[in-house]
Formats: structure tokens, C-alpha cells, sequence
């Protein structure tokens, strides 16, 4: 999404500059959201963080897919303070759920997926975008929620 969002933004009918002003509020928006997920909820399991963070993006979609434009900061400040909390929880998740016995190992095989899927994600979703404009959001959006619906299928329990 990094690689995409002020295209996205204007293709909602954001001005360029108003679609880089909105971009920009991503980076802080994962810093507040981290600082926010300390603070707040570091007493809550990973699972709960996580699955808030995975209806972020999808929540944040809606918003830009039903205003356009006038929701592209809404948009970049929702997605980055998801994506801000997931970035976390990825490292959390798998440590309160299996423990720290061969955590390292664990997460290398949990990452290796991602990252082969993270490395096609830039030219697929520059397809769907120069196919289906800013309505590409709802495979995005759709990610998410089926993100949160394996979230929700996870038992809230200590290793």
C-alpha cells in the first residue's frame, strides 16, 4: 500500500498535493498507534491488539471508498495506525501463543509466506489499481476482515 497510497488517494479525487499531505500522516499514525498500544493495551493479549489492527485497514477503506476524498486523511491515519499496531503484534502474537521456545525458528516460518507475498503485493495491487481505480480497496479491505475473521477463530489463552 506504502508504494501506491497517494495514487490511491487520487484516484478517490484527492488533489496530488492533498494525497501527499495525507500520505505523510501514515508514519506518524503507526508511531502514535504503537505508543497508544503500549500504553493502553499491553495488558490485553496480542490476539485482541491484532485483531482491532486487522479491521484498521478495512474500516479506513469503507471510509474512502463511500466519501473519496474527503476521507483520504481519515484513510491514512486509520491504515497506518493498523498497520502501526500489526507490526507489533506479528512479533507478540506468535510468542504468547507458542511460547519462546524456538520463537526464532517459529517466526521464520510464520514470516516466509508474508514476505514472498509482500514482494508480489506491489505489482498485483498496480494492476488492480489501474483496472479498478480506487474500488481495488475492497480486496485490501477484504484481506483484512478475512484476517480478523482467523484472528477471531484463536483462543485468547496463554502459552
Amino acid at each position: 500500500m506504502a508504494a501506491h497510497l497517494p495514487r490511491v488517494l487520487q484516484e478517490s479525487g484527492a488533489s496530488l498535493a492533498a494525497a501527499v499531505a495525507a500520505s505523510a500522516l501514515v508514519g506518524p499514525a503507526q508511531v502514535g498507534a504503537r505508543v497508544l498500544e503500549f500504553w493502553l493495551m499491553r495488558h490485553v493479549h496480542p490476539i485482541v491488539s491484532a485483531r482491532i489492527a486487522s479491521l484498521a485497514h478495512p474500516v479506513g477503506a469503507a471510509g474512502l471508498i463511500a466519501l473519496g476524498a474527503p476521507a483520504a486523511s481519515p484513510f491514512a491515519v486509520i491504515h497506518g495506525a493498523g498497520n502501526g499496531v500489526m507490526t507489533i503484534a506479528s512479533g507478540a502474537l506468535p510468542l504468547a501463543l507458542f511460547g519462546a521456545g524456538g520463537f526464532g525458528l517459529r517466526q521464520g516460518f510464520l514470516m516466509a509466506p508474508a514476505r514472498v507475498v509482500s514482494a508480489s503485493a506491489p505489482f498485483v495491487f498496480d494492476l488492480l489499481l489501474a483496472r479498478y481505480g480506487t474500488a481495488s480497496l475492497t480486496v485490501t479491505a477484504g484481506l483484512g476482515i478475512a484476517a480478523f475473521v482467523v484472528l477471531m477463530v484463536l483462543p485468547v489463552r496463554k502459552a
